[in-house]
């Protein structure tokens, strides 16, 4: 606790409350055990910067000198981060970085944002400038934020992304909070952010850099936090989402299945004619849509299998979709979006799994009558879910393209849309259900799916998806 910043009664209070905790352990001799540590996954997506070389810190070391971005009287700190970092001491080397990092945009916030008198305050009455409020839209008077148009996008979603997306390292919150074993803190983590205070200290300086932004250890550096996309915000972690999907279900044709011949011959099995004319709709549905695709996946031929592709996901989700600020009726479709993704995701896995078991059965011999109608019921369906999943990755992904056109939307008008993606996602927890081993009820997705599907294209030809809103 910073000098000032309580009043006296409370601080008296957590000390005399911190003595009453430590009598009371040592009296039951009871051991508090340290919260489990976080383990970071996925370091790859953190990736972002190339490897830091001996030559990049040689020249780091010259530009904490020159750069006005770093205050004289902190240049010690800067000089102990780098020096942790080349002896791979990671977590020092960031936990003296970051308070760095914050001076820094401080020194920036109160110059862009004309209010001085902020830059060093630690009164009871205005507490310091923290990392919260200079990445927020709006000052705390309501006025608008200036830093982020000074730090310009890629760099205000790198420190989204690093410091407060849910999904993120949180490396602020965790190191704070005793989350991170600080022995075994990734070197991959600690690279990113001081090559990102690299390029920092080369961005915002009153000398000239362009030799050292030129430079070729530095150059790269520029190039990667000038392109650099949002990560780990709920539109990036659904892109993400939507093609590991789409790979999943990529897998059905692959997996092994009894002949043809074999489901024709079980008597009482039914059901192809309709798996035909739910296909016929999938079909439809797609040309109504293929005029809010890209012009190279239009097809006349066949709609399904040429345009459901995981080639045409890969491009839309190439698509920049703004992250920053997002505004809480984009944020609720993404969410839908994200548990719709999520439950066709658990259907392709419950397929794979079911598939295999049954198949490896099958060749053993040890289904029994029921279990064989209910494998070959499962292989039926099949031919109608890949491309309805499909369909449905492709809408949603579509969909988030435009995503921000729903904050244009009246309130029953975004209420009605609401509804649209909640019946989606009904349907889509109904084929978890209806797919596991439990209930194995293969026959009645069809009547769910027509019902769904017939929803699709009342919708569609309403015009009152996002996607159409853009034309």
């Amino acid at each position: 606790m910073f000098c000032g910043m309580g009043l006296h009664p409370h601080k008296k209070f957590l000390q005399r409350l911190g003595q009453l905790l430590q009598t009371y352990l040592m009296q039951t001799k009871c051991i508090l055990a340290h919260r489990p540590y976080v383990t970071f996954v996925s370091l790859d997506e953190l990736g972002v910067f190339p490897d830091l070389n001996h030559e990049t810190f040689s020249i780091a070391e010259e530009l904490v000198k020159l750069s006005s971005f770093v205050l004289k009287t902190m240049l010690p700190f800067w000089m102990a981060a780098l020096t942790a970092f080349k002896q791979s001491r990671y977590a020092d080397c960031v936990i003296l970085l970051l308070p760095q990092l914050e001076v820094g945009l401080r020194l920036l916030f109160t110059t862009t944002n004309k209010c001085p008198n902020r830059l060093l305050t630690a009164e009871p009455s205005a507490l310091y400038t923290t990392f919260d409020e200079m990445l927020a839209k709006h000052l705390d008077n309501e006025e608008v934020n200036q830093l982020p148009a000074v730090l310009q996008e890629p760099a205000m979603e790198f420190l989204w992304d690093f410091l407060n997306h849910q999904e993120g390292p949180r490396i602020r919150d965790r190191l704070s909070h005793g989350e991170i074993n600080l022995e075994a803190f990734p070197r991959e983590v600690a690279n990113q952010i001081v090559a990102f205070a690299i390029t920092l200290l080369c961005r915002f300086s009153d000398e000239d850099m362009v030799a050292f932004k030129e430079h070729m250890v530095i150059k790269p550096l520029m190039n990667c936090a000038s392109c650099y996309r949002s990560q780990f915000h709920p539109i990036s972690r659904l892109k993400k989402q939507v093609l590991k999907c789409m790979k999943s279900i990529h897998l059905w044709p692959e997996l092994p299945t009894v002949p043809e011949e074999h489901i024709q011959m079980i008597k009482g099995l039914e059901g192809n004619a309709e798996a035909s004319t739910l296909i016929l709709m999938i079909s439809e549905i797609v040309s109504q849509l293929q005029q809010y695709m890209p012009q190279n996946f239009y097809s006349s031929d066949d709609r399904i299998d040429s345009v459901l592709t995981e080639r045409l996901l890969i491009e839309l989700c190439d698509t920049h979709i703004c992250t920053l600020y997002s505004p809480r009726p984009v944020l609720e479709a993404v969410v839908v979006f994200r548990k719709i993704s999520t439950q066709c995701h658990q259907v392709s896995e419950k397929v794979i799994a079911s598939t295999e078991l049954r198949y490896k059965q099958w060749m053993n011999k040890t289904l029994r009558s029921r279990q064989r109608h209910n494998y070959l019921r499962m292989l039926n369906s099949i031919k109608f879910l890949s491309p309805v999943l499909r369909l449905i990755l492709v809408l949603i992904t579509l969909e988030l393209v435009n995503v921000h056109l729903v904050s244009k939307k009246k309130p029953f008008e975004y209420q009605q849309y609401l509804k649209f993606l909640k019946s989606i996602l009904q349907y889509t927890e109904n084929l978890v259900t209806y797919t596991s081993p439990e209930k194995n009820k293969w026959d009645e997705t069809m009547e769910l799916t027509n019902k769904t599907l017939i929803r699709i294209r009342n919708i569609s030809d309403r015009k009152l998806m996002l996607m159409q809103l853009a034309t």
